[in-house]
């Protein structure tokens, strides 16, 4: 692949393939919150994640049902279409450097379904840099090809992907009682019983992740079809003018916050109000959606932000830019993506399981301000350890890894 096969840049507005585009550290940052707004759930059931399947998914309190909706599948589908911008990012700085693409890039793929599985055996059992990982092997190969290649490719997995989850969405439908029985009933008994849920004993729940990962991976299947295709989304996103100050941009923008929140959110609500049955509707098809708009709307606050007070050049960094506390501790996130996601689930379980605090089991007001508590952690943490490191501690150790492979 040659450096002529990268779309051009535009001078009237950042060029994304030189200096730091500053909305992806904030959405980035937005996102690992919205994540944990998601997986804090999982952690405050009583027996954790594994429990949580054994109830079937469902829940009986108002607030939780509503708190629950607001954050479940969205905040990881941006993350997701975030990673696919940045695998266009790498893929134009080797292309430009005159480097094979993907080449170097499959180690660092391997490096990060290294940390998945570790993370998935100490940490959390829905662990999604696993399916990254594999998803970004599979992107890199359609990445630098003709627009028309990664339409078919995409195109196709996408359908597949939809017409799957219709498919399973229908079985429900169709077998909503008896399922609901078998999987109280094979989620006591098919991850271990009585051991499976309980969270007395860290060593105990490692234990149950690597007997059972055949049930805790499945979801596999469904992450990496849909993380292939947001991958490509988010790289062609870049290649239209998503991040750049130009009126095309801005246009593009505006379209996908109308479409992705104005449609996305009464889908949303729609699929949430019509129960679980529709989960896998719920938390996989309509959450790309409304990740869309978030990341257009997202993006144009942030150049707005920019613009408006004089500071940098719109979406891309200047040295002359102060942001807020708060918007230093977003973009600080987003800066440590990988250290704040292990870090966030890390706290969760000190916090939630019994080995730890011990404090699962309280209303959803409790989970929010477990959530509430981490985030704060998380929202001072990063910026001052970027005040010393340029990265965070994970991610120092994946880029000394990858260079001491490299030589």
């Amino acid at each position: 692949m040659s450096a002529s096969a990268l779309p051009a840049t535009t001078s009237s507005g950042p060029t994304v393939a030189t200096g730091r585009i500053l909305a992806l550290d904030v959405l980035r940052g937005i996102a690992i919150l919205g994540t944990l707004a998601s997986n804090v759930w999982l952690f405050s059931t009583p027996g954790g994640p594994a429990a949580w399947i054994s109830d079937g998914f469902a829940t009986d309190d108002p607030a939780r049902t509503v708190l629950q909706a607001l954050s479940n599948g969205k905040f990881l589908a941006l993350l997701t279409l975030l990673f696919g911008v940045g695998l266009e990012l790498q893929y134009r700085s080797m292309v430009r450097r005159g480097m094979p693409w993907p080449g170097r890039y499959l180690l660092r793929a391997g490096i990060l379904l290294v940390e998945g599985f570790l993370h998935y055996v100490l940490v959390f059992e829905f662990d999604v840099l696993m399916g990254y990982a594999i998803a970004s092997v599979l992107a890199a190969y359609l990445i630098g090809r003709s627009d028309r290649v990664v339409r078919i490719w995409g195109g196709v997995v996408a359908g597949v992907y939809v017409v799957a989850i219709a498919g399973l969405t229908a079985l429900l439908a169709v077998t909503s009682d008896a399922s609901t029985a078998g999987a109280s009933t094979a989620g006591a008994s098919g991850t271990g019983g009585g051991a499976s849920l309980s969270t007395a004993s860290w060593l105990d729940q490692v234990l149950v992740r690597l007997t059972y990962m055949d049930v805790f991976r499945i979801e596999l299947l469904l992450i990496v079809p849909s993380a292939t295709v947001l991958f490509l989304v988010g790289s062609r996103l870049v290649r239209a003018g998503m991040f750049s100050m130009t009126p095309d941009g801005a246009r593009l923008r505006r379209r996908l916050a109308w479409v992705g929140l104005g449609v996305g959110i009464p889908l949303n609500a729609l699929t949430t109000w019509a129960g679980p049955t529709w989960v896998l509707v719920d938390r996989y098809l309509v959450p790309p959606l409304v990740a869309l708009g978030i990341l257009a709307l997202g993006t144009t606050l942030v150049a707005r932000g920019q613009s408006g007070r004089g500071r940098g050049r719109g979406l891309e960094g200047g040295p002359g830019s102060r942001p807020g506390l708060l918007r230093r501790g977003v973009e600080g996130i987003g800066r440590t993506a990988l250290s704040c996601y292990v870090l966030q689930n890390v706290l969760a379980s000190v916090i939630c399981y019994d080995w730890g605090l011990g404090l699962a089991g309280g209303d959803a007001w409790q989970v929010v301000l477990i959530w509430a508590v981490i985030s704060l952690i998380l929202l001072v943490a990063a910026p001052l350890w970027l005040r010393r490191w340029p990265r965070g501690p994970i991610e120092l150790v994946m880029h000394r890894v990858y260079d001491a492979r490299r030589r």
